[in-house]
C-alpha cells in the first residue's frame, strides 16, 4: 500500500524568501495536492547566527499572497509539532544521543584555531577516517577526558561517523540513481552544545522521519548533502520508511552563467523577492513582486514553467489547473533561465482576466499613492475608465499616468503633440466641434462617433487634423484609448469644458511645459 504524500517546504528565517525557494514551495504544494497529500511548513532555525528578525512572519505572508496553503505549521498546528525547530531541542538531543550510544557519531572538542592549523597542514583537509584519528575527539581521547571536559563546559560538536569504502545510493525521481562513494564525504557536524542546537543534516533528519514525510522535494543545491543523509536513515535504522528524494534544477541568471541572484535583479530591474523586504539591520529595501503590481496568480503561472511543463503547450493556467497537470515526469533536469521579460508578458494577461471592477478595486491604492483624487467618481466610473486601457498595460500601477487624465483635466499639453497637432485654424475647428458636441442629445460613443464623422466629411475637413486636435484637448497629449470611448465616459459637459480651456490655453507660438 503506497504511503499517503505528504511533503515540506523548511526554509530558515535567515531573511527574505527568495523566488527561487518559492518555486521550491509551489512544486511542494502543486505535488501534494495533485496526490491528495499533505503540505507542512517547517520552520529551521537551528541557525541561531544567522536569524533575522520578521523572516518568519515575511515566509508566511509570501506564501498566503501567493496562494499556496499550508496544512500543518508553526500557525496552523497540526498531529507532529511543534513545527519550529527551535521548539524541539529535547527531540534532537535524544536522536544525538541514540546516534552516539550507537557508536554511528562521535564527540569533537576540536578549536577553530585548532581547525585552521589542521587545513593549513594538510591540503584539501576534511574531518573524515583518514584524519580523525589525529584530532581531539571521543575516538582519541580517553572516556575520562571526555567526560571531564564536558563537565568543565568545555564546547564541543557532535560529528557523525562516515565509514569509507562504501557506496551510498539516492535514489531521486528526477535524477535517477545517483552513486556516491563514501570516501568523499567528511563526517558532518550533527549538533552544537554551543547553543544546544542540531544542524541541518541532523535536525532535517529527525523531523522528516517523525512528521512521516513521503517526499522531500527540495534544490539542486542540497544534492551533495542526500548521500549523508542516506546514510543517517540508516543510521537511525529508518531506511525502510526514508522519503523519495526530488532535487529541483536552479533558477539561472537571465544572462550568462550561474544561479540566480539578488544582484541580477538590481541589474536588471525585476524583483527576486515574493514580497518587499525591509532589513531590520542594514536598513535596505529589496523590491517584491505584490508591491511592484504583479498579480499573484501571475507569479505562480510564471514560475511553475521554470523547469516544468504540462506536456502541451498550454501557458495560461491557474492554480487548480497547475494542480491537475503538474507530474515530475514533465520537470527538467537542468537549470532553467530567469526570463523575467515573460513574467511581465504574464502578468498582463491576467489583467486581461480581470473584470473591469476587479481591476478598478486594485487601481484605488495605486491612484491614492500616485495623488488621483478618486473622490466623487462612482465605482461604475472609475470601472469604465480602467476597463478602457486593460489591454495596454502590464501593471495596475501603470494606470496611475495612463489613466490621469480620466480624473484630472489637463493643466498642460504635450509639447511635440502641440507642435504637430495645433495650428491657427485649430481653435476655430475645435469651438465648432464644441458646439456640435454640445447639441447632442445622445453622448454614447455609437450615437456621438457618426455624427462627428459624418460633419467632418460633411465640411470636407481632415480627418487627422481634427481628431488629434480633439485628443490633445481632451488626453492632454495624442495617446490613450478609442475617443468617443473617453468623451462617453468622461461625459458632454466634461469634454466641451476641456475644448474651450484648450482653446484658451494652447498657444502653439509660445514654450508649452
Amino acid at each position: 500500500m503506497a504511503r499517503p504524500v505528504r511533503v515540506r517546504f523548511a526554509p530558515s528565517p535567515t531573511g527574505p524568501l527568495h523566488i527561487g525557494g518559492v518555486r521550491t514551495a509551489l512544486y511542494n504544494y502543486l505535488f501534494a495536492r495533485r496526490n491528495g497529500g499533505t503540505m507542512i511548513l517547517r520552520i529551521e532555525d537551528t541557525d541561531s547566527n544567522r536569524f533575522v528578525p520578521g523572516a518568519e512572519d515575511y515566509i508566511n505572508e509570501s506564501l498566503a499572497w501567493l496562494g499556496i496553503k499550508i496544512d500543518e505549521g508553526v500557525r496552523e498546528g497540526g498531529p507532529f509539532g511543534p513545527y519550529k525547530q527551535s521548539e524541539r531541542r529535547d527531540i534532537y538531543r535524544k536522536h544525538v544521543k541514540d546516534l552516539l550510544d550507537a557508536g554511528r557519531a562521535y564527540i569533537a572538542f576540536d578549536t577553530p584555531e585548532e581547525l585552521d592549523a589542521a587545513r593549513a597542514a594538510t591540503p584539501n583537509f576534511q574531518y573524515d577516517a583518514s584524519t580523525r584519528g589525529r584530532m581531539r575527539n571521543s575516538l582519541t581521547l580517553p572516556a575520562e577526558e571526555v567526560q571531564r571536559l564536558i563537565d568543565e563546559g568545555q564546547q564541543y560538536v557532535v560529528r557523525f561517523k562516515v565509514e569509507p569504502g562504501r557506496d551510498v545510493v539516492v535514489n531521486d525521481l528526477l535524477r535517477g540513481k545517483v552513486t556516491i562513494k563514501s570516501d568523499i564525504l567528511d563526517d558532518k557536524v550533527l549538533y552544537k552544545s554551543a547553543d544546544d542546537l542540531p544542524t541541518y543534516h541532523l535536525a532535517n533528519i529527525v523531523d522528516d522521519h517523525l512528521m512521516e514525510v513521503s517526499h522531500v522535494i527540495r534544490g539542486e543545491e542540497w544534492l551533495p548533502s542526500a548521500p549523508l543523509h542516506v546514510l543517517l536513515y540508516e543510521a537511525f535504522g529508518w531506511a525502510d520508511t526514508a522519503p523519495e528524494f526530488v532535487h529541483l534544477p536552479l533558477l539561472l541568471k537571465p544572462d550568462g552563467k550561474g544561479k540566480l541572484s539578488k544582484r541580477d535583479g538590481d541589474r536588471l530591474g525585476f524583483p527576486v523577492f515574493p514580497l518587499e523586504w525591509h532589513d531590520p539591520k542594514s536598513g535596505e529595501t529589496s523590491s517584491g513582486y505584490r508591491e511592484s503590481g504583479y498579480l499573484p496568480e501571475a507569479v505562480i503561472n510564471f514560475l511553475a514553467l521554470l523547469g516544468w511543463n504540462p506536456g502541451d503547450d498550454t501557458e495560461v493556467m491557474s492554480m487548480d489547473e497547475l494542480i491537475s497537470k503538474f507530474s515530475f515526469d514533465h520537470c527538467s533536469r537542468s537549470g532553467a533561465k530567469f526570463a523575467f521579460e515573460k513574467g511581465k508578458w504574464f502578468n498582463h494577461t491576467y489583467i486581461q482576466q480581470l473584470s473591469d471592477a476587479e481591476l478598478a478595486k486594485l487601481f484605488r491604492p495605486a491612484a491614492e499613492a500616485a495623488g488621483i483624487n478618486l473622490d466623487g467618481f462612482s465605482d461604475d466610473y472609475i470601472a469604465k475608465a480602467v476597463g478602457t486601457l486593460k489591454s495596454r498595460i502590464n501593471f495596475v500601477k501603470d494606470l496611475t499616468e495612463q489613466a490621469r487624465f480620466y480624473f484630472e483635466a489637463p493643466t498642460t499639453y504635450a509639447p511635440k503633440d502641440v507642435k504637430k497637432r495645433w495650428s491657427e485654424q485649430t481653435p476655430e475647428l475645435m469651438e465648432r466641434l464644441a458646439v456640435l458636441l454640445e447639441g447632442l442629445d445622445d453622448f454614447s460613443a455609437a450615437a456621438a462617433e457618426p455624427v462627428v464623422m459624418d460633419w467632418i466629411k460633411s465640411n470636407e475637413l481632415h480627418m487627422g487634423n481634427v481628431m488629434n486636435a480633439f485628443r490633445l484637448a481632451v488626453v492632454g497629449e495624442c495617446k490613450g484609448p478609442h475617443m468617443f470611448e473617453i468623451t462617453e465616459i468622461i461625459g458632454k459637459k466634461e469634454t466641451v469644458k476641456r475644448l474651450r480651456d484648450a482653446i484658451r490655453n494652447i498657444h502653439p507660438d509660445e514654450p508649452v511645459v
